[in-house]
């Protein structure tokens, strides 16, 4: 069996343990910690180690194991919590992710970093348990370090207790027992033939197999190991479920009545504990009772007892599978192309007369009822929850607010809020951008707050929510909100053309500038100028935009607005002469009939088309698209009130056509970036239609009014030179 078929497999949970590992840590109270959290970290670094060392990752097994040491000495409280202490571990975290990544890359952990993690690891168990339990158990503490520097020099790993290896010391070789070996019964509940092989020969690797026999419901392995159960747990539950396994430990081989020894493939024997005497081997984490197998921890990171008996039998077969995501992105590319016929045999049944073949369309309509629940089905299968997104930032904003100095509360909400996978991977750097930048300029520092009348602790929040077709994602502080007055300053010496007439929402909008910054110094943090006119145009290039809402002294709001997909969209078709666009329908807000009372003409060609006492810029497409053969008389028009970027906009059609679903497709990889389109799509009958982009057709049109205002000036001084 080729073991590098369960790589991923381990990839994948060691990544999901890592992160139940450090949000166990963030939450833990130092002066008061939870005996479950330290439970629960402690069986992450050991469900990690396990897998590992089987694996022959030797330096991430090794790094977790003087980990999982130490978190042993802290869940027994041989070892005091700290802050400091708390960053160490997190620091060792972050190396075992680093180590991970390494593996996952086909290449070898940076050696030095491995080293310093050691000896930082090394020099807090010889510092901390020392003086925590005195002189007398400075000799364990050295020994519960003392493995850090071997592998540095000598990364061999111990021979595995397979069939073929040398008895342990003390042991007869001709019996295939030794000392240190430890007879278990392995139940294997509701697993195939073929992987029921597997997993038999896996065993035969970890120890010497007695005898096995049962059927698919019940299949019972006995054997004769040096691994520990637990390690056998862990390495069989990177294969198969939890539910799945029993792991009884039958008894001992001669010579091992006293303790059981916690050998482990790959790895060194785990030193005893400072100052734990022989005669009370419970307490070892491996040494439990036969009775009751050792509780697991679930994805959630909550402790989860292991199955008793054959009340597992019940609950045998898994509730998920892994499937990569670009098999799903076939079934929703293939989906669309459904739609798109459907689409197009719709078209083909509107020229039929609808009683003489009502069966034909009685099926049509039961097709498109079927197309689109199918297609929310599929779709749903690629949404995630925020929280994948959100738990990335409880140790970001602690590990800033002690480098700024601030004392800063974070708050999510939200968490469950579905995004489609391929906005929700993007969405994370523009986030972190302007956590960082709440965190630097918007809150203040504690002694600034205490003076202002606020708490000392700022808050910032989080929040995530679903607002029709779209979700709206807001990072919100209690600082000190934007200066006016500070920005149009910082906006006019950058050459930005500002005036003090300008709305408060313009005014924030100038953040996103290129180069612009009002921070008085640069640091680390934030304060060069860049990032927050990337943050701008990679949310835009995801069919989103970016409102900001501030207050002087109360702190402020950004809130990104996104589609939930860019696979799917609901539109409403307009005509312009003889072309057919798509508008999405998360932007249209109603359409009118405009009378020639409410226009009103401003400088050059533009022009205002009052709304319920709100002025509105009109942008005729007919002109911006160049389209030919269009109604250029506007009260013969329609006007579609659009929004984009908080702003409204008239925009002037000759038809509304209807609402649809369309598919996108993108057209930047199919021809070329078109100004004022955001994307294509497929019609009915075949034919390509443009996706409207409402904020970049605003400005094209700015930019084709100024141009013709540009040419006329010209044309006049031709004609009446100065």
């Amino acid at each position: 069996m080729d073991i590098s078929d369960f790589y991923e497999t381990f990839f994948e949970e060691a990544d999901e343990l890592l992160g139940d590992m450090e949000r166990h840590l963030l939450d833990l109270d130092v002066d008061d910690p939870d005996p479950e959290q330290l439970n629960a970290i402690f069986r992450a670094a050991h469900s990690i180690k396990g897998g590992a060392g089987t694996f022959g990752f030797l330096v991430l097994q090794e790094t977790t194991h003087i980990l999982e040491n130490l978190l042993d000495h802290t869940r027994r409280g041989e070892l005091t919590l700290r802050r400091d202490i708390v960053d160490t571990f997190l620091e060792a975290k972050d190396m075992l992710h680093d180590q991970l990544d390494a593996y996952r890359n086909g290449a070898e952990p940076d050696p030095e970093a491995f080293e310093r993690i050691c000896r930082t690891l090394k020099q807090l168990a010889l510092d901390e348990l020392g003086k925590s339990m005195g002189s007398d158990a400075s000799a364990g503490a050295a020994a519960t370090a003392s493995t850090a520097a071997a592998p540095a020099s000598d990364p061999e790993p111990a021979p595995r207790a397979d069939k073929s290896s040398a008895p342990a010391a003390g042991g007869d070789a001709s019996s295939g027992t030794g000392k240190g070996e430890t007879r278990l019964q392995v139940a294997l509940l509701k697993v195939g033939e073929k992987d029921r092989q597997l997993l038999v020969e896996e065993l035969e690797q970890l120890g010497e197999v007695a005898s096995q026999s049962g059927d698919e419901q019940r299949y019972v392995v006995e054997m004769t190991t040096t691994v520990s159960r637990d390690d056998i747990e862990a390495v069989m539950c990177f294969i198969i479920e939890p539910d799945q396994l029993e792991v009884t430990t039958l008894g001992e081989a001669a010579g091992t009545a006293a303790q059981e020894v916690p050998a482990q493939a790959a790895a060194p024997a785990e030193p005893q504990a400072p100052a734990q005497p022989e005669a009370q081997p419970a307490k070892s984490p491996s040494a439990q009772p036969e009775a009751a197998p050792p509780a697991r921890e679930d994805k959630s990171g909550k402790a989860k007892a292991a199955p008793k008996g054959n009340k597992a039998k019940s609950g045998g077969e898994s509730s998920s599978i892994r499937v990569p995501v670009d098999k799903v992105d076939q079934i929703i590319n293939l989906v669309g192309e459904l739609i798109i016929t459907q689409a197009m045999l719709d078209q083909t049944a509107s020229e039929i007369d609808g009683v003489t073949h009502s069966a034909l369309h009685n099926g049509l309509n039961l097709l498109k009822r079927n197309a689109r629940d199918l297609q929310e089905s599929v779709m749903s299968i690629r949404m995630m929850p925020m929280d994948y997104v959100f738990s990335r930032f409880p140790r970001l904003v602690r590990d800033l607010a002690a480098k700024l100095d601030k004392d800063i509360e974070l708050v999510t909400e939200g968490k469950s809020t579905e995004l489609d996978k391929s906005l929700i991977e993007r969405i994370i750097d523009p986030l972190t951008h302007l956590v960082r930048n709440s965190l630097d300029h918007g809150i203040e520092s504690p002694d600034v707050r205490e003076a202002a009348g606020k708490s000392r602790t700022g808050r910032l929040t989080l929040s995530a929510q679903h607002q029709g077709g779209n979700i709206l994602i807001e990072v919100i502080d209690d600082g000190a909100g934007l200066s006016r007055e500070k920005i149009l300053a910082k906006a006019h010496n950058n050459g930005l053309n500002v005036s003090d007439t300008m709305s408060d929402d313009e005014v924030w909008q100038l953040i996103f500038a290129p180069g612009f910054s009002t921070a008085e110094q640069v640091s680390d943090v934030s304060g060069r100028g860049v990032g927050m006119d990337v943050v701008k145009r990679n949310i835009q290039a995801m069919g989103g935009h970016v409102e900001i809402m501030s207050r002087p002294g109360e702190g402020t709001t950004t809130r990104i607005v996104l589609p939930l997909t860019l696979a799917i969209l609901d539109g409403m078709s307009i005509k312009v002469g003889e072309e057919v666009f798509i508008l999405p329908l998360g932007a249209v807000l109603e359409s009118l009939q405009p009378s020639r009372e409410d226009l009103y003409s401003m400088a050059g060609d533009d022009l205002l088309l009052k709304v319920r006492d709100e002025y509105l810029p009109v942008i005729a497409l007919h002109q911006v698209l160049d389209v030919a053969d269009a109604r250029t008389e506007i009260t013969e028009c329609i006007v579609v009130i659009v929004q984009g970027e908080g702003r409204r906009y008239a925009l002037v059609v000759d038809d509304l056509i209807g609402q649809q679903q369309v598919v996108v497709k993108n057209l930047e990889t199919n021809y070329r970036k078109v100004p004022g389109i955001s994307a294509a799509t497929i019609l009915g009958d075949g034919s390509v239609a443009l996706i409207l982009d409402i904020v970049d057709l605003h400005r094209l049109s700015r930019r084709k009014s100024n141009s013709r205002a540009a040419v006329t000036t010209s044309s006049i001084q031709e004609v009446h030179p100065s």
